[in-house]
């Protein structure tokens, strides 16, 4: 008998969900998943103070940003497979309580050394519930046209938390510690524990999937290699052994991790999935619009913030209009996916994307306007191209492969995130320290960064700080360009890929598995 499930069935042992439960539901799972992307970009108003509060140095400010998204990503495949086993609901509420622990421990952090640790568990937390939030929207809602809202809404809420985390975070440092930016996320962790509890599906899951923990682990031991490799060459003063270590363990972990999920009988991924032209497309274009989106916010909350002298709460009010942008675009977009198709929405996401950013590159000399205009393109292209791909991912996989691709969805989201931050944050870095001409009588470490020349400045005279801040100002302003031009390329470069990549292929039903022709789910059909 085979142990194929419809993705759009109830779990094991739940209780079908009727009448307005079900947008409960939604409003429960959608908490969660603003918590976690909040927590993507909250830090990035909130850096400078707490880097100056805790001594933090580059190196630390990379890592304390990353950690997060990091150990999500490495997490994230078991963690669905895990969800599979014991129920998704349990596993939403087991990392809301870990979440919410792991933000008291963030708040009130002594060290940086402290805060790494708590993002890492936060990471936890946050690994538990994102693969869970998908998968209670698709076992709730079995009407497709309530399902596509859904999951419109649920690609919104995304974009929504990234592009509102700076002005959460500049906004409570106008009153309180840098702690409270972790604080805040309590309250709400409590209260959605409570709805979720009360009208979330529960179901038993299935215990003939194991859980996979040494895969994770190898996925996690490639990423960390990746990412420190990359923040090591864009260094002022790169270690060749360094590098080594930190590409042998890339390689090492990636490449063992690869080799192990072709031997499994329930691999965490499943590579054919990857043949589907539709759904490699979904996961590229929701990869490079959170790469640009958070590369985009990093540098940009930066700047205003070092360079032009805002306030946190200026610079994430500033920010927001992404989101501004992004709100009414993603469940539009949703609505129109049967009608219009994935590729076209992906296409035209990407290319508004890139569109935006240039605007924002191109306004660093302009007024203010230009910058919130061109964040209002940029949040309104992600915004429709991570709908799109949510609906070409989960909606092409075969009923077998549901959960995965979910998985996958999720990992494409946050490597994206991970990937713009070490990539555009360190090339922004590297080609600051690689152009600032220190004035005579500034000290050397001032080339390190645009906040250890903020702090040299203090110990000079105002003639010598006059001259080191503007020195230190255009050779930012050399990394912001590049990093933005460098985004917009991507996001130029994938949608052209989207519209080439598998031409011929109409989108559809989902591929059946083996031997299931006839059990397809046709639930949801989107056409070029």
């Amino acid at each position: 008998m085979s142990d194929v499930r419809d993705p759009g069935a109830p779990e094991p042992g739940a209780s079908p969900v009727s009448g307005a439960r079900r947008w409960l539901v939604l409003a429960a799972v959608s908490a969660g998943l603003l918590l976690i992307s909040v927590d993507m970009t909250v830090l990035y108003t909130a850096l400078p103070t707490l880097s100056s509060d805790l001594g933090a140095s580059a190196s630390e400010r990379l890592w304390i940003i990353n950690a997060y998204p990091l150990v999500m990503a490495g997490l994230l495949l078991g963690a669905g497979t895990l969800g599979d086993r014991v129920g998704h609901k349990r596993m939403y509420l087991v990392g809301l309580v870990l979440f919410g622990a792991a933000s008291l421990a963030a708040a009130y952090a002594a060290s940086p050394a402290v805060l790494v640790a708590a993002r890492a568990f936060l990471a936890v937390g946050a690994a538990a519930m994102m693969p869970a939030t998908l998968s209670l929207i698709r076992v709730t809602f079995e009407d497709e046209r309530e399902r596509g809202i859904a999951i419109g809404v649920w690609g919104t809420m995304a974009m929504v938390g990234a592009a509102i985390g700076p002005i959460v975070g500049g906004a409570l440092l106008e009153f309180f510690w840098w702690g409270s930016v972790f604080l805040v996320n309590v309250p709400i962790v409590l209260a959605a524990l409570v709805l979720a509890a009360v009208v979330a599906p529960g179901g038993s899951g299935g215990s003939d999937r194991p859980w996979d923990v040494v895969a994770s682990a190898q996925v996690m031991v490639g990423l960390v290699g990746v990412v420190y490799a990359i923040k090591e060459l864009t260094g002022p003063e790169p270690s060749a052994v360094a590098v080594v270590v930190a590409a042998l363990a890339a390689v090492g972990g990636l490449w063992s991790f690869v080799r192990r999920q072709r031997g499994q009988a329930h691999p965490l991924i499943d590579f054919s999935l990857f043949r589907d032209p539709r759904i490699l497309v979904g996961v590229l274009a929701a990869g490079m619009a959170m790469f640009a989106l958070a590369g985009v916010q990093l540098v940009l909350t930066q700047r205003l913030q070092l360079v032009l002298g805002f306030t946190p709460l200026q610079a994430g009010t500033t920010v927001a209009a992404m989101a501004l942008g992004s709100l009414p675009v993603g469940v539009v977009v949703g609505a129109l996916l049967h009608r219009v198709g994935t590729r076209p929405m992906i296409v035209a996401g990407l290319a508004t994307s890139a569109l935006g950013t240039v605007v924002v590159a191109v306004a660093s000399a302009a007024p203010l306007a230009w910058t919130v205009a061109g964040l209002l393109v940029i949040g309104a292209g992600t915004a429709a191209a991570m709908t799109a791909a949510s609906a070409a991912i989960v909606g092409n996989a075969p009923a077998h492969r549901a959960g995965m691709a979910a998985s996958v969805e999720e990992v494409s989201y946050e490597l994206g995130s991970l990937s713009g931050v070490a990539v555009l944050g360190s090339l922004m870095a590297a080609v600051y320290t690689r152009t600032v001409v220190l004035p005579a009588g500034a000290p050397p470490w001032a080339a390190e960064g645009m906040d250890e020349a903020r702090a040299a400045a203090g110990e000079l005279d105002s003639g010598g700080s006059a001259e080191l801040l503007d020195a230190a100002a255009r050779a930012f302003d050399n990394g912001y360009l590049a990093t933005l031009v460098i985004a917009a390329g991507v996001l130029l470069v994938s949608a052209v890929f989207a519209l080439l990549h598998g031409r011929g292929r109409r989108d559809g039903a989902p591929a059946a598995a083996p031997g299931q022709e006839g059990q397809v789910n046709n639930e949801m059909r989107f056409c070029e």
